[in-house]
């Protein structure tokens, strides 16, 4: 039977069918795993044998639970995101035989050792051929600090360690940090949990990294361009605007080949460069205009500017004046 309550932290859920009769299975494990992620339904093939085992505890802000099913199929509705509205994100580790998670078009076959994220505010399917083991961590969206049109490009892709991405380094430190977890003492389990959570978004991150982003960039730099006259900007100003965070705003600069500090000054030097070769300039100050383009310091705009353009702001002025 369900034990304990996962609205009390420390406290947990243990649930088996081995003891109930055939017939009374699929209702409970329905209401176990209701209870334990969100609404769920789940159908089985009524001449083939199966069992379920499910653990489940929350260590702060992430949820770590060990289900043990299958065959069979498990399926969040339209129906059910309407009767239970959760908005979590759930990622899904495989530990022992084969799994297949669809979701916003997408299936992703997970295999031991690999993970799918998937998101409860939509609906999901996930298709057991035969037995099989996985961790389920559950955390709220917006640790993950991603937009929504990210979080749909994320779900049902499969993250594995093949490669030499950052899940080749992360999957098995996730693995054995989420072992630990659920062995340590009440002391550790809080941090552990917190350190896992982390390496989720880092995960979430370089998956929706992969994908192309070209709508997001252009706003991204689109706005970039109308601010480039605030000196106090700051790359966690742009990330905070967009609703990303800030290693994913990195990230997509880092795509582009650049990085955001590089970007912005070769911007507002440009602009700088415009307005020195507009009529009228000779009367202006160079501190003036570099100030009014987010430089605050006139030496080091002049010192850029030279090693940008190879002659100093004063030079280049001269010479479009003179042309």
């Amino acid at each position: 039977m369900l034990t304990g309550s996962l609205t009390i932290p420390g406290e947990g859920v243990s649930f088996s069918t081995r003891g109930l009769p055939p017939g009374e299975r699929v209702v409970a494990w329905e209401r176990a795993l209701s209870q334990v992620f969100a609404h769920l339904e789940v159908a089985v093939e009524g001449s083939r044998p199966w069992a379920g085992e499910l653990t489940a505890e929350r260590l702060g802000a992430l949820q770590i639970a060990t289900e043990e099913f299958g065959p069979g199929t498990v399926l969040r509705s339209a129906r059910s995101v309407a009767a239970d509205p959760s908005t979590h994100i759930l990622a899904r580790l495989q530990l022992e035989g084969t799994a297949l998670l669809l979701q916003d078009g997408r299936t992703a076959e997970l295999r031991p050792g690999s993970l799918a994220f998937h998101d409860a505010r939509r609906p999901y399917r996930i298709v057991l051929p035969r037995r099989q083991r996985a961790r389920v961590l559950m955390l709220p969206r917006a640790l993950l600090r991603l937009e929504e049109g990210q979080l749909a490009a994320l779900t049902a892709t499969a993250v594995d360690d093949a490669g030499e991405g950052a899940a080749a380094l992360l999957l098995p430190l996730l693995c054995g940090l989420v072992d630990e977890a659920v062995r340590a003492c009440a002391t550790r389990r809080g941090e552990l949990a917190r350190l896992a959570a982390e390496i989720l978004g880092t995960l979430a991150l370089e998956q929706v990294g992969k994908q192309p982003a070209p709508a997001l960039w252009e706003r991204i730099t689109a706005s970039v361009q109308d601010r480039l006259q605030e000196p106090g900007l700051t790359p966690q100003d742009i990330a905070d605007q967009h609703g990303i965070s800030l290693r994913y705003l990195h990230r997509l600069f880092q795509l582009q080949g650049t990085t955001v500090n590089a970007w912005v000054r070769t911007r507002r030097l440009e602009a700088a460069r415009e307005e020195l070769a507009q009529a009228g300039a000779a009367h202006r100050s160079i501190a003036a205009m570099a100030a009014r383009w987010g430089f605050t310091n006139p030496s080091h705009f002049s010192r850029t500017f030279r090693e940008t353009y190879g002659m100093s702001p004063v030079q280049w002025r001269s010479a479009q004046q003179a042309a």
